[in-house]
């Protein structure tokens, strides 16, 4: 397009691309740049720029310009010249086209048939050449965006803790079979059409993997792969164009917050799962595609050998949070998806990472700090995965700060070595489903602060948990080498598939099993989408590169496994329905809240005292005893919940508390046929329980009690 354009000195705030009265400022930081150019495209296929300015102006590091005319829609990129001398960590290159870090949409990926390397990938000297060869006509292109968007009155619910049930899901993978019969499959628009779904489940947070728009990775993509699951950022602020319905360039933006909108109007939360402790650029031999070319000192935290990158992450580098900047690019990223897109929280992927100030870990960091006193992120739920790949300290469970929750690995391998019947399990286990007060309960934390998970997308799906041995990852291409082997899973008997009716039974048995503790612990449980209708991943427990129907939810599932999602939907119903096991609180903790008040007794199955450091002890039982104030009464009503659960291979009879002018009712019994293991009302199925209850083997159970004075 034929057009002059009147340019300006800008200014130097904010960063990125900003819609301005008249056109648009562009910002970018550069501490070690000798020279800037903005290049501007009129289509997002176009290998020539319409427009190329050098930015003249640099205030405080950053480069900066005002572009008169432009608006909304508008496609750009950066040139940046400087010095090449990765001994130094400096690997400037203008040959390669570089993605601005503010950039709020990205159109495209770098096309396979393009040099993106800064060096001479032929050359034996590696990552001390230097690439000659221009990319601009493989490159993607960044968006200029307009932020105006109708919510129709939306915020963030900020919902308490303990009140949510997390699920956990692939934006794609949720709609991407053909089964999932919605318009736009695979998008943020499909996400919307499965909304009353997630509601029937009882669902009322979702957690989705990343959003932030990556880069696929080429060495995978060479072997016909993708990187699926998305750890791989290349715009902080930019929603992936993979999952928009490619309407125009920057429509990702609107949909993504057309999905949000609809999500809390129907009382769910949006948690993100974001990438802040590596990007998509790799160790010294990735490709030059932002950070490494506008700035790698500054990005990067770099070894005393400055060709060199640490690497906390085990992706090839790590961010430099001993850096003010990095710090600023993360806070004002974070503060961009709550403040524009509406975000609930955050899930933070290798979260050490980015508590570590010159390598070592603390809870004030400059980051935890930051974090903590800012108005807006400190009132936003903050998970932590906690633990990283560093050579030292690197599984920090128990140890964030006091505002950051952390998914809890040991609930997870607890609960799946004491379901399978591994032996010394039971003291930890009483650990694990109250809370984790080990963990939290001396620092002021509560249970909330225990994300309570078994599966997520990080391993074997909940059905393949009970169906396979060993991990199959052939179709990696990594030789089945990638991927946890431990993973506490048996197959039962067959690997894999079967027609057995023996082993599918005892693979029902046992995933209801972790479907009734996972709901009835105390802490905040989090389930893996597509576990309530027995989602299998053909036994990959690092699907990360499978964007095929390995990944995707096939729901014909649900209609042949619509037993198991409907005893799914009882148990999260149970809990959602009973504040017993959404204590925010430790038990032993003296509060009185509302006139609810709630105490736990733990039982052996002769009503006396566990035996909590035999080993060979297979089972476990625990009363909660409440005194609870229902609607339209102002006095409050005992209710009390006994819960067994034998992991022990044969049945045991358990007595229950004789507790007078009590009326028992069956809530869970995982060994009986549907609709009798889980109750569709509470008093379904009254009890006769003076002589005990017999707990099939490998059972758990859950007994309800009234007072019927």
């Amino acid at each position: 397009m034929d057009r002059k354009i009147r340019v300006s000195s800008g200014r130097f705030f904010p960063l990125g691309a900003t819609l301005c009265e008249g056109g648009v400022n562009f910002a970018i930081y550069s501490k070690y740049a000798e020279a800037v150019e903005l290049l501007l495209f009129d289509y997002p296929d176009d290998t020539v720029p319409s427009h190329t300015f050098l930015l003249k102006n640099r205030t405080m590091n950053v480069w900066h310009i005002f572009t008169e005319g432009l608006g909304a829609g508008q496609l750009y990129a950066y040139r940046i010249y400087g010095k090449y001398k990765p001994e130094e960590g400096l690997r400037f290159n203008p040959n390669k086209i570089l993605m601005d870090p503010y950039a709020k949409a990205i159109t495209g990926d770098y096309d396979i048939r393009g040099d993106h390397f800064g060096y001479d990938f032929n050359s034996p000297q590696k990552d001390l050449s230097f690439s000659n060869t221009d990319n601009i006509a493989y490159a993607p292109k960044c968006v200029v965006v307009d932020d105006r968007f109708d919510w129709e009155g939306d915020r963030q619910l900020f919902l308490p803790a303990n009140e949510i049930v997390i699920y956990e899901t692939h934006i794609k993978g949720l709609t991407a079979h053909p089964s999932s019969s919605v318009e736009h499959p695979g998008t943020y628009s499909g996400v919307i059409e499965k909304i009353d779904y997630l509601k029937r489940l009882g669902i009322n947070c979702v957690q989705f993997l990343p959003v932030h728009h990556s880069h696929q990775d080429i060495f995978l993509r060479h072997k016909g792969l993708s990187n699926y699951w998305g750890y791989n950022t290349l715009g902080y602020f930019a929603p992936d164009s993979r999952y928009s319905t490619n309407a125009y360039p920057g429509c990702q933006v609107s949909e993504f917050k057309q999905m949000v909108k609809k999500l809390h109007k129907a009382g769910i939360e949006v948690i993100l799962d974001v990438v802040y402790n590596h990007t998509c650029e790799g160790n010294e031999l990735g490709p030059t595609l932002c950070f490494r070319g506008i700035d790698n000192p500054t990005y990067y935290k770099l070894k005393d050998d400055r060709r060199y990158y640490e690497d906390y992450s085990g992706c090839g580098n790590s961010l430099n949070y001993d850096e003010p900047q990095v710090i600023k690019l993360i806070m004002d990223s974070l503060r961009y998806w709550v403040t524009e897109m509406h975000v609930d929280g955050f899930r933070f992927d290798l979260a050490s990472v980015l508590g570590r100030s010159n390598g070592r870990f603390s809870q004030v960091s400059s980051f935890f700090v930051a974090v903590h006193q800012d108005p807006v992120l400190s009132s936003v739920k903050l998970i932590a995965e906690p633990w990283d790949v560093a050579p030292e300290d690197s599984y920090q469970l128990g140890n964030f700060p006091l505002n950051w929750a952390e998914l809890n690995g040991k609930y997870r391998d607890a609960v799946r070595r004491f379901i399978k019947s591994d032996a010394g399990m039971i003291a930890e286990m009483g650990y694990r489903l109250t809370g984790s007060s080990d963990l939290y309960g001396v620092s002021g934390r509560t249970p909330s602060h225990s994300i309570n998970f078994i599966t997520s997308h990080d391993g074997f799906t909940l059905n393949d948990l009970v169906s396979y041995s060993k991990k199959h990852n052939e179709m990696n291409l990594e030789n089945n080498k990638d991927g946890s082997d431990e993973n506490y899973s048996y197959n039962w008997g067959v690997e894999g598939e079967t027609d057995n009716p023996e082993i599918l039974g005892i693979r029902d048995r046992l995933m209801k099993n972790f479907m009734a503790v996972l709901m009835l612990s105390q802490g905040v449980p989090m389930m893996l989408g597509g576990d309530e209708i027995k989602r299998t991943q053909k036994g990959n427990n690092n699907a990360y590169c499978m964007d095929n129907e390995i990944s995707y939810y096939n729901w014909d599932f649900l209609k042949k496994n619509n037993e198991f999602f409907e005893f799914v939907r009882r148990c999260i119903r149970i809990r959602n329905n009973n504040p017993h096991f959404r204590r925010p609180y430790f038990f032993d903790e003296i509060r009185r809240i509302d006139t609810e008040h709630f105490t736990v007794k733990w039982y052996n199955e002769k009503l006396r005292v566990p035996s909590w450091n035999k080993y060979d002890e297979y089972s476990l039982a625990f009363l909660i005893e409440g005194y609870v104030r229902e609607q339209n009464s102002d006095r409050p009503k005992n209710k009390d919940f006994f819960i067994i659960i034998n992991s022990f291979w044969e049945p045991k009879l358990f007595k229950i508390p004789k507790i007078k002018n009590s009326r028992w009712y069956r809530i869970i019994d995982t060994s009986l046929r549907f609709p009798e293991c889980a109750a569709e009302s509470e008093t379904e199925y009254p009890l006769d329980v003076s002589n005990g209850y017999f707990v099939n083997a490998r059972t758990v159970v859950c007994l309800l009690r009234y007072d019927s004075r």
